[in-house]
């Protein structure tokens, strides 16, 4: 059955009751067409539930916005959806494009500060969230009583003489649904091992983010990165007001997965809309990503909590080549990722998920 408006419906009520599906739901293309923003590429989802975000294919397949029911689910940095010839690749200047986001995937081949690696000189967080995506498929179909409705593209990081990698994105939700699913598949088309870092940067803002706000996780060990975030671990998982003095805090956790091996994670307020609720639900496979980054900035305009799977750290290629702790992506072969975001509508919603991440 599918479930939205309140009511329940099979797919033969609810089409005597709309002209075209698109009343209901979608994923519309269009262009973006004013400043640095022209050009760009995106794909409006709509599900019906009250969730809807925009996929832009032009951007690494990313996903730049989603709200529910006009509540903002993200973090949206001050520079827009820079269109992907303004790229700025050597040093910070990967931050010029860095929209925030529901979703900014970093890689594939770099994540992390700019340095020099086999006299490779790398850029913050690599390309792959600046390349524009080909063989983008937008569409839907009905599965009995669901209706399916996605975008695919494919996305290329290659030079004449290096690596070959190339990601097959696609992003998927249902009718009624309150979730978003991201598959990838990682291929090294190349005849040489490829290295291959790989990270989701998923980006809450407020009002999910606020005073009080908790982190929900099957945590087992929290470790600071530096200082800043060694002088606050006490509060790591817990919501600041936005101060102009706050510092960047990154925190990697250790995590105990579910019998299935998968990890679930929330950022919650309960105390949002006089105590209704809501929050941010991540799913993923532990195999898939070993690592959980924590990104905390509690500071005014850039009032942001990232929570990221990985499947490395965040000190840069160099580094994890040093630690021997660098993958690889053999000659032929490929590498398999899925991640589910859901939005959490209520107090219940949040305790029913506490309750699953506990029990574990």
């Amino acid at each position: 059955m599918i479930n939205i408006f309140g009511e329940a419906y099979d797919k033969v009520q609810l089409l005597r009751h709309i002209g075209d599906i698109s009343q209901v739901a979608e994923a519309k293309s269009y262009q973006l067409s004013d400043g640095n923003e022209k050009g760009t590429d995106a794909i409006g989802f709509r599900t019906g539930s009250g969730l809807n975000f925009t996929v832009l294919p032009n951007r690494g397949m990313d996903i730049s916005f989603a709200d529910y029911n006009g509540i903002p689910l993200c973090w949206r940095s001050s520079t827009g959806d820079v269109e992907a010839s303004f790229y700025e690749s050597d040093g910070v200047g990967w931050l010029r494009g860095f929209y925030g986001g529901l979703l900014t995937t970093c890689g594939m081949t770099q994540v992390g500060p700019p340095n020099t690696d086999d006299d490779e000189q790398l850029g913050l967080h690599g390309r792959v969230s600046h390349i524009p995506a080909k063989n983008v498929w937008v569409d839907s179909r009905w599965e009995g009583d669901r209706y399916i409705i996605w975008a695919q593209g494919k996305v290329t990081e290659t030079t004449a003489i290096g690596e070959h990698l190339c990601r097959t994105r696609r992003i998927w939700t249902e009718l009624g649904s309150n979730k978003i699913h991201i598959e990838d598949i990682v291929e090294n088309l190349g005849y040489k091992e490829c290295p291959h870092m790989y990270l989701f940067h998923i980006n809450i803002g407020y009002p999910i983010l606020a005073e009080g706000s908790e982190l929900i996780s099957p945590t087992t060990q929290v470790t600071p990165r530096d200082e800043p975030a060694k002088n606050n671990l006490n509060n790591y998982n817990i919501g600041e007001p936005p101060t102009v003095d706050a510092q960047e805090q990154v925190y990697f956790h250790e995590m105990e997965p579910d019998v299935d091996n998968h990890i679930r994670v929330a950022l919650v307020n309960r105390r949002f809309n006089k105590e209704q609720g809501i929050g941010i639900a991540v799913r993923y496979h532990k195999t898939q990503f070993p690592h959980f980054i924590q990104w905390k900035l509690c500071s005014q305009g850039s009032y942001v909590m990232g929570l990221e799977p990985s499947n490395c750290k965040v000190a840069g290629r160099a580094v994890e080549r040093e630690q021997g702790t660098l993958q690889h992506i053999e000659p032929g072969g490929r590498r398999h990722y899925e991640v589910e975001i859901n939005v959490l509508t209520s107090n219940t919603e949040i305790q029913e998920l506490e309750q699953l991440i506990t029990k574990n």
